[in-house]
């Protein structure tokens, strides 16, 4: 499969780091709007460039179009993609509005292409093997899930000098425009969605809690810099799931169940960090030491080891990844669209799921413009 970039900031550096790990994908080219961020991004990784986007997608090379430019222009984007029959891989959010993302699913849809999108974490080995807990059964059935996805107070840090690997600045203004909801919650929501099926309803709260960013940002409208929602899936379980720009980082989840518990430390790793507890089994060293120290210390430590032991991992080959703290396989949404569009089976984040997670993360990040709760309209 043949694909072309369209956007070349920050992000596209991620996708190009972990194109590597997929032999199946050619980049045909990118293009961007801004020629010097465009020329920049082709020159270190010795990209093709288009001279336009009308030229990009007249290129009968191209099967596919990633559509990684900033949230307000997916929509046109990805228009302009499947209007000129190309399938697309769209970064989060679809679109900024249920509207706009429902119409870019069904124009995919009409035309017979597919529309997927990121984040691709969801991909990743540690869900695979969190799932696989899940169906054996070991910890019984989930009833309650806790996910975080607190990127600490980035604002107080010097992210004005912050580069990707071909010099993009990182977005920060943008991302304090866009708000941390629609930025960031979709990499929770992809794992939740896809081990827990399609949400019913949801109750949530969002505010700009931190208006004063800076210097430098007091001109801007600031998005909710916070959320919270309780999330009811069709499937029982109860999940509570914050976005935030100001707690310490933690983008953590734990799966609370009839028999046990699964904690992931992180969602951005392709190999996080995963312990299990199973109701009645024997409590690890460390965790018996911890709870010792408290009672002779008659006090809480401040840091105790996560609850259960540590799952293995199957051996595998290592992936090429971003270095910390993203360390997400980018390219691999992009690669497993192609890979279904050879097979002729749909892909796993495409259509009515991928509208769903973007219709969730609205949700969340709109809260105080919406009903409470809130009913989704969208499925899968």
């Amino acid at each position: 499969m043949k694909f072309a970039i369209v956007g070349t900031g920050f992000v596209a550096d991620y996708y190009m780091t972990t194109l590597a790990n997929h032999p199946g994908l050619s980049l045909a080219g990118a293009w961007d709007r801004d020629a010097e961020r465009l020329a920049a991004f082709c020159g270190f990784h010795g990209v093709s460039a288009y001279p336009d986007l009308d030229a990009l997608l007249a290129d009968p090379e191209v099967g596919l179009v990633a559509n990684l430019t900033t949230p307000e222009s997916h929509y046109e984007i990805t228009l302009r993609a499947l209007a000129a029959g190309k399938h697309v891989y769209c970064e989060k959010p679809l679109a900024m509005s249920f509207e706009q993302a429902q119409e870019v699913t069904e124009a995919a849809r009409r035309a017979g292409l597919t529309l997927a999108a990121a984040p691709a974490n969801a991909l990743s080995t540690a869900n695979a093997q969190v799932a696989a807990v899940l169906k054996e059964g070991r910890i019984g059935t989930p009833r309650l899930v806790y996910a975080a996805m607190e990127d600490g107070p980035v604002f107080r840090d010097k992210w004005a000098s912050w580069r990707s690997r071909s010099g993009a600045r990182w977005p920060g203004l943008h991302e304090f425009e866009v708000g941390c909801t629609l930025e960031h919650a979709g990499y929770a929501l992809s794992w939740l969605v896809s081990l827990f099926g399609p949400v019913e309803r949801l109750t949530a709260f969002a505010a700009v809690t931190f208006p004063d960013k800076g210097p430098g940002t007091g001109h801007i409208a600031m998005a909710p810099d916070f959320s919270v929602g309780c999330l009811e899936f069709r499937s029982g379980v109860v999940a509570r799931l914050t976005s935030g720009l100001a707690a310490p980082r933690d983008r953590s989840l734990a799966i609370f169940a009839d028999g046990g518990s699964l904690t992931v430390r992180d969602l951005w790793d392709e190999r996080s960090a995963i312990h299990i507890e199973e109701t009645g089994a024997p409590r690890p060293l460390l965790s018996r030491l911890a709870t010792r120290l408290e009672a002779k210390l008659g006090a809480a430590l401040p840091w105790k080891p996560p609850p259960g032991r540590r799952l293995r991992y199957p051996d595998g080959a290592r992936r090429a990844l971003p270095a910390y703290p993203s360390q997400i396989d980018f390219a691999r949404g992009i690669a497993a669209q192609a890979a279904a569009i050879a097979e002729g089976t749909d892909p796993v984040f495409a259509g009515n799921l991928a509208l769903h997670i973007t219709e969730i993360a609205l949700a969340l990040n709109n809260a105080r413009a919406l009903p409470q709760p809130f009913i989704l309209r969208s499925s899968f």
